[in-house]
């Protein structure tokens, strides 16, 4: 079965667990398979309209699914997901080392 990678923050609706099985199938399966199994996760990684939201990027074997085939992107018997939020902040002020 292909392993999810969860990151820390959703680990609280995985009552801890940073990776979990699901069936193969299609990115888009493998989120339903994830909120079925941990109710909340849809709205955790989802906008309103089913799209993955903006900030999270999710690989199937370490290609982003953007370069791939989005949401239809295949996820096989082996293969490995990792759910990535993006980062964000940092200072606009400017280094005194270069």
């Amino acid at each position: 079965m292909p392993t999810v990678y969860l990151p820390a923050p959703l680990r609280r609706l995985t009552g801890g667990a940073s990776r979990v099985e699901v069936p193969p199938g299609t990115v888009a399966d493998v989120l339903r398979a994830l909120d079925e199994r941990f109710p909340g996760m849809r709205a955790q990684l989802c906008d309103e309209d089913g799209s993955v939201r903006a900030f999270i990027n999710v690989f199937v074997n370490g290609s982003e699914i953007r370069t791939l085939q989005g949401p239809q992107t295949p996820v096989g018997e082996s293969d490995e997901v990792s759910i990535i939020p993006a980062m964000a902040g940092g200072s606009t002020r400017r280094s005194l080392c270069p």
